[in-house]
This record gives structure tokens, C-alpha cells and sequence, in this order.
């Protein structure tokens, strides 16, 4: 049958026969145990010895006065000799030593027990046939003794202090029997068999003892062993403290982590050790409080994350222990583990900053603004007052960060969260939402007066010029403000409605503060609601193209025709360009609508005499199309109209944006021999240098001007004489728009402009309108007087 066996290798059942040492059963290394039951013998081996000798001078000073001096002495010598030969076998050959034990050697115990229980009994049968009764009983007495001594303490190995007691009681039930002392032979017996008996278990529970204290100092060595190997490969270290919280057992590691000798921290305090000059002050922080309190209850804890000074330095250890108690309860104290975790907390706190934090100008971003407004909008409903939210959008910005580059966009950007920040109270939080947009909590907005005043130097401040790398910028603000809870009971609904007041800003030029009004929620579903209808105008063919004459200036003659798109909507009536023109550009719908307008309006110029041309308006975001330039030729071979009759119109805009290619798209529009007309110059961001790098065909004069050099404005006439110039001397054409009097083409014709464009003319018409202007004329242009009326 197979032996159980623990991961000690020791079994937990043993059988009687190898417990006697007569058996040595297969699967289980059965020498091991009798090594243990050898090391129980050798521990009483001396006492033994001495108190075998002691009562063989005893038997010899009963037994010399019946057999003589001689043979007592005699039978001594025999004894002694075979204690002193059996203590000398065994350490010669190392019986204590050995781990492993044969039944050969547990054989040699047996023998040797055998002929001592053998010179014992000698004795007492001698003293038996000589007929010394008195001396018997005295013997008896002294091999009782030695019978319950080997009962005691030859008990680890059974079978030889049975054989002793065996040899030594029969001797003694045969010489009180041979003398019929009947009660004495039969106490013998009794002794005999009871001290046998008591061998058994006494072995036995030895044994078991054994077995259980090796498996348990086979376990504290294997966790010995791991703990020094967590110590020498992990980062973390062992702590040990008393019932009065001071170090015990120092760990090498918690003495280096701590940085002074294992000597100088046992019996320390330990919240003296991590706690450093905060000790002497008592103001410690509230973690190590936390850790003071559950040393104190003695609670266990996990993970504990504490502020640790060490010689000046904060660290961040991580703790975590539990209490020691012994089988019957008693507290002995505190044992866990730790780990200095500060880089990896300085690493967290790094990424939480992050996750809190703009990286550009290290102002609270989108989140951590969402959720200050939040509790101002919860203070503001539990106290019965007002929170504010104000929308801050950066006016022209986008030119510099185009023209300039976003490296001097992004120290702008910088610059402006500076200005901001220097004007923040305690009142409010400035973040920024991203791009050139940012926001401001104002946490008590119970005055109005107060966020208006802030509003206007916001715009103020920002206002101002900045010097960046060697650059002078000007740039501006629009603001919006929203007040909570009356312009929305949650964060989303606020920040919605001070969007809401901040394109009402942008819609005013820039530059400006606008409150909430519940009416630009109404202007903002409208604008959601022309958006959907917008996406199917095209679908539904809502849109028209009405055409504006360009005249010659010298002969009032018609040169070509401005197409200019309308949209007339069942719901919203005729809807005016400057409303869905931006809308459509941000719903992303100008590229579809672009097309139809440029492939109608070639269609409906191969109306019209050979000369006259047709221009077409082209947004930035359609140059920007990487298919514009198909687009473009495939509606000149649709419609069959030569390249040289199409004029596009840009303006300056297109050039802001950067990494869009438009002067490249530009180089091929020309290349394709389609004239290039550079709208509104002078209004916007002018600059030579795009004159200097795309040869456009005609540069038109803004309206603005006109009206001034009519009215004598030194400025407009100046502007308009270098347009002029300029636009002679690099073969450019100039036209002149918005002439609405005589005065006005007047002055226009004496400047030196070669066309003129406005209602002076003729006011946007229909497509059959535009063709009655040419009939009943075969040259390719008509006057001013066959003009519309």
C-alpha cells in the first residue's frame, strides 16, 4: 500500500512495523525517520549512561555481599564495557550525523539493548539462586528504575527499550516466581507489560512529533528562503515592529531605503523613522496619521501610500502589514512589506497634471473647467446664487498662426494665457478649451455689473500688441457669457448657451461681449434647421444664378458678367448669400454647390456673344478640394466654353490658410488659359508679395474705396491711383465695384480703372434678362444704354 507523503518527503502515516525498525516498506525513504528517532536517543544518550552506571554501583554494593567482590566486580566491568562500546560505535560511525538510518543499524541498537537488559538480568537471577531475597528486592527496585528510565528516554526507538524491558522482566517474574513470591511475580508482569505498552505510544507520539517540527522547519526554511529572495530581486523591502511599535528584526533593505544602519534603526520608533522632522514638531501629514491610527487599533492594511522625509527628501512609500498573533491570541507586534514608489507616483501625478492641464500654456483645460463648473453650478443651486461661464475666442489668430507659422502661433497663444491669468481673482478659473478658444469659470456671477466689466477688459487686455520674435501682432477677443442656472441648469446647457452669446460676438466683426439671450437659442435652430434645408436645395433645385454686368469704363460696353448664386427656399423665402454662403462653408457643402454654379455658369455663357466673359466666385475650401482642377476642366468640356471666357474670382483669404497649395492651384488655373481675378483688395491682409508670386488677370477695387474717392477722401484716392499703377505696370486689368452714381464712375474713369461693376450699370438679373441686353446687336458687346432700365 502507498504511503501518504507531504512536500517534505516525510510520510504522514507510519506503520508499526517500520516504527519497531523491522520492516522497511517500498516508495517512502523510511531512513529518514529512524535518523529521527536515533536524534531522540542521542539526546538522553549521557543521562543514560550516567544513571546506568550510578545503579550498577548500586547492584554491585547489593550483590558483592552474596556472590563475592570479584564476580560483582566483574558483571560492573561487563556493563560499563558494553556502554562504553556501544557509545563509541556509534560515534565512530557517525550515527548522529546521518540523515538517513538501515535497518542494519537500527539492528545493532536492538543487539546492544538486548545484552543489557541480558547483564541485568544476570544479575538478578544470580542473586535469586543464591536464595538473597532481601537483595532481590532491592535489585528489583533498581531495574524498575532502569526499566521506566528506558521506557522515558530510549522511547524514540520502541523496539529497543522494549527488548531491555522484556530481558529485564523476565528475569525478574522467573526469580520471584523460583522463590514463589507469587504477588511479586505478578507486579513484575503487570510492570512489564505496562511499561511495554507505554513504550508504543510514547514512541509513537515521539515519532509524530518529529515528523510534525521537520515539516515545520522545512516550511520556515522555504519561506526563509523566499523572503531573502524577495529582498535580494524585488524593490521592496520587510518591516517588523514590537507590541510597542518599535523596529524589530531589521531588514537590510528597510535599513538602506531609509538610508542609516541596520544598528541605528532597531528599536526605533517606526513612525519616528518615516515621519523624520516632522517627529519633533508632531504637524505630520495626514497619511502618516492614517498609519498611526491603524498601528494603534492594529488593523491590518494594503497598499498604504505615505510621505516618507528622508534626510531632508520627501519619498512615497507604499505599506502595507498585518498584526502578529501567537495561537492564543497574544499581539506580538506588526509585520509587512513597503516599496519606495516615489518615481512611479511623481509619474502618475505627471499624467494626472496632464489629463488636467493645457500643455501649451499650463492652464486647466477642457476637463478640469467642466467640472469647476459643475460645482459652481451645485454651490450656486444650494446657496440660491449665480455661476457664470464665459466663451473666449481669439479674433484673427488664424492669420498669424497661417502667415507666420504655429511655432509663433503657439508662443501667441502662450502670451495670451499670461494677459488672462494675470487678471484672474480668486473668483474665477481661466483654461483654455483648445485651438484659440478659452473659458473662464466665474464662480460667483451675482453681479452683473462685475461680468460685464470683466468681459470688457478681457477684450481690452488681449487687445493690445504682442512682440514675438521680433513680430508686432494684433489681434483681438470675442466673448460670450452665460449665466447658471438661468441660461442652463447643467454644464452642457451652459456652455452651449455662452457659445451661443460668443458667435453672436463673432458675428458682429469681432471684438465685442455678448450676454445669453434666450432669442440666439431661436437664431441657433434656425441656423440648424437652414442647414438641413440647405443640404437639399441642391437636390430640389432651389438655387439660381443671376448674373452682374462688367462694364468697360471708356465705352460703357459690356466685357462679361459676375455670376452670383441665390437660393430661394419654400420655408425661408429668398435667403440672402452673406446668411448661407458662410453656412454652407461650415456644414462642408460649398464643394457640391461650388460645382453646380461653375458648371452652370459655363453653360449659360455659351449664351452669349464670343467676347463676353463669365466669373465665378471660388471659395478657399474649394481650392483646397484636391479634385477642383478636374472639376474646373471637365465643366469647360461640358458646356464646350473656351478657357480664355472664364475668369475665377478669389480673394485674399485663400492664401491664409497654410499647407492648402492655392498658389500652386492657382499656377495651373492660369496655365489652363483661364483669366484669375484677386476680389475685395485692400480689405483684407494685403500683401504684394502674392502679386509678386501669382500673375492674376484683374484686381478688383472694393466698393469701400469707391464711395471714398467720390466723396474726395485723400486716403480712397490714394488707394485707388497704386492699385492702378501697380496693376498697370504688372499688365494687370483693375475693376472698380459697387458704382451706384455718376459721381461715383465719374471719379472711377478719371483714376484710370479699366472696368466698372454695380447697380450704376445694372443690378443682378436673370440668365433671359442678361440675353436680352445682346439682342438685335452682332458685335460681341452692348452699351450702357442697352442696359436694363
Amino acid at each position: 500500500m502507498e504511503e501518504k507523503v507531504s512536500q517534505s518527503g516525510l510520510p504522514r502515516d507510519i506503520p508499526l512495523s517500520v516504527l519497531l525498525g523491522l520492516a522497511d516498506p517500498k516508495g517512502v525513504d523510511w531512513g529518514r525517520i529512524r535518523a529521527l528517532q536515533f536524534e531522540g536517543m542521542r539526546q538522553n544518550d549521557l543521562v543514560k549512561i550516567i544513571g546506568s552506571t550510578v545503579c550498577a554501583m548500586l547492584a554491585v554494593q547489593i550483590a558483592s555481599e552474596s556472590v563475592g567482590f570479584l564476580a560483582a566486580g566483574a558483571w560492573f566491568l561487563a556493563l560499563s564495557g558494553l556502554y562504553l562500546y556501544t557509545h563509541v560505535t556509534y560515534k565512530n560511525q557517525a550515527m548522529w550525523q546521518r540523515k538517513s538510518i538501515s535497518l542494519r543499524d537500527t539492528a545493532i541498537s536492538h543487539l546492544f539493548s538486548v545484552a543489557a537488559g541480558t547483564i541485568w538480568s544476570i544479575a538478578f537471577v544470580t542473586l535469586t539462586l543464591v536464595g538473597n531475597q532481601a537483595g532481590m528486592m532491592d535489585l528489583w527496585s533498581i531495574m524498575i528504575c532502569l526499566m521506566v528510565g528506558s521506557a522515558m528516554m530510549l522511547s524514540a526507538i520502541p523496539l529497543s527499550s522494549i527488548l531491555f524491558i522484556g530481558a529485564s522482566g523476565c528475569s525478574m517474574i522467573f526469580g520471584w516466581y523460583y522463590v514463589d513470591n507469587f504477588q511479586m511475580s505478578m507486579a513484575s508482569i503487570a510492570i512489564t507489560i505496562l511499561l511495554v505498552s507505554s513504550c508504543l505510544m510514547t514512541g509513537r507520539s515521539f515519532i509524530y512529533r518529529k515528523v510534525a517540527e521537520a515539516h515545520l522547519n522545512e516550511k520556515s526554511e522555504v519561506v526563509s528562503l523566499l523572503l531573502k529572495e524577495f529582498e535580494d530581486t524585488g524593490a521592496d523591502w520587510l518591516w517588523q515592529t514590537d507590541t510597542s511599535r518599535r523596529i524589530a528584526h531589521v531588514s537590510p533593505r528597510f535599513a538602506h531605503a531609509l538610508g542609516l544602519l541596520p544598528e541605528e534603526i532597531d528599536g526605533k520608533p517606526f513612525l519616528q523613522l518615516v515621519a523624520g522632522q516632522s517627529w519633533d514638531t508632531g504637524k505630520f501629514p495626514p497619511a502618516l496619521h492614517d498609519l498611526a491610527e491603524k498601528l494603534k487599533r492594529r488593523d491590518s492594511f494594503s497598499n498604504m501610500m505615505v510621505p516618507v522625509q528622508i534626510r531632508g527628501e520627501t519619498r512615497w512609500w507604499e505599506l502595507s502589514a498585518s498584526p502578529k498573533m501567537d495561537d492564543s491570541g497574544v499581539f506580538h507586534g506588526f509585520r509587512g512589506v513597503g516599496s519606495d514608489v516615489t518615481e512611479q507616483r511623481e509619474s502618475a501625478d505627471k499624467i494626472s497634471h496632464m489629463a488636467r492641464f493645457d500643455t501649451l500654456t499650463s492652464l486647466p483645460n477642457r476637463l478640469q473647467l467642466t467640472e469647476t463648473l459643475g460645482k459652481a453650478m451645485q454651490n450656486s443651486d444650494k446657496w440660491n446664487g449665480r455661476c457664470g461661464f464665459m466663451m473666449i475666442d481669439l479674433d484673427r489668430f488664424k492669420a498669424v498662426n497661417d502667415t507666420l507659422g504655429h511655432p509663433v502661433g503657439d508662443r501667441l497663444l502662450a502670451r495670451v494665457a499670461d494677459r488672462l491669468r494675470s487678471i484672474m481673482t480668486d473668483n474665477e478659473l481661466c483654461g483654455r478649451l483648445g485651438g484659440d478658444e478659452f473659458a473662464i469659470v466665474i464662480k460667483d456671477a451675482s453681479d452683473s455689473q462685475y461680468t460685464e466689466m470683466l468681459g470688457k477688459q478681457i477684450i481690452e487686455t488681449l487687445s493690445r500688441p504682442y512682440e514675438v520674435d521680433q513680430h508686432t501682432l494684433y489681434i483681438g477677443a470675442s466673448v460670450g457669457t452665460a449665466i447658471g442656472p438661468r441660461d442652463g441648469r447643467t454644464v452642457e446647457m451652459l456652455m452651449r448657451s455662452a457659445d451661443l452669446a460668443l458667435y453672436r460676438s463673432k458675428d458682429q466683426g469681432g471684438g465685442a461681449h455678448n450676454q445669453y439671450e434666450p432669442k440666439l437659442h431661436v437664431h441657433a435652430e434656425e441656423r440648424r434647421v437652414m442647414e438641413i434645408a440647405l443640404r437639399k436645395a441642391l437636390d430640389n433645385d432651389e438655387f439660381a444664378l443671376n448674373y452682374q454686368p462688367v462694364v468697360s469704363a471708356d465705352t460703357g460696353g459690356v466685357m462679361g458678367f459676375e455670376a452670383l448664386l441665390r437660393w430661394t427656399n419654400p420655408e425661408f423665402g429668398v435667403v440672402s448669400p452673406a446668411k448661407f454662403i458662410p453656412l454652407a462653408e461650415d456644414a462642408r457643402l460649398i464643394g457640391p454647390i461650388g460645382e453646380w454654379v461653375m458648371r452652370t455658369a459655363c453653360k449659360e455663357a455659351m449664351n452669349w456673344p464670343s467676347t463676353i466673359k463669365v466669373a465665378v466666385n471660388v471659395s478657399a475650401d474649394q481650392l483646397s478640394d484636391p479634385n477642383f482642377l478636374d472639376m474646373v476642366v471637365s465643366a469647360l468640356q461640358e458646356s464646350q466654353l473656351p478657357a480664355q471666357r472664364l475668369e475665377i474670382e478669389v480673394t485674399e483669404s485663400i492664401f491664409m490658410r497654410e499647407g492648402t497649395g492655392a498658389t500652386e492651384v492657382l499656377d495651373q488655373i492660369i496655365a489652363l488659359g483661364i483669366n484669375l481675378s484677386l476680389d475685395d483688395f485692400g480689405t483684407g491682409y494685403s500683401s504684394l508679395g502674392y502679386l509678386r508670386k501669382t500673375r492674376f488677370t484683374t484686381i478688383k477695387v472694393d466698393r469701400s474705396f469707391v464711395q471714398g474717392a467720390a466723396k474726395k477722401v485723400p486716403e480712397s484716392l490714394a488707394i485707388i491711383r497704386a492699385v492702378v499703377a501697380m496693376a498697370d505696370s504688372l499688365g494687370m486689368s483693375t475693376t472698380a465695384e459697387g458704382a451706384e452714381t455718376e459721381e461715383e464712375v465719374k471719379m472711377i474713369q478719371q483714376l484710370g480703372c479699366r472696368k466698372i461693376q454695380g447697380y450704376y450699370f445694372g443690378r443682378p438679373m436673370a440668365p433671359h434678362d442678361a440675353l436680352e441686353l445682346f439682342r438685335g446687336h452682332d458685335s460681341g458687346s452692348a452699351t450702357a444704354d442697352d442696359r436694363a432700365a
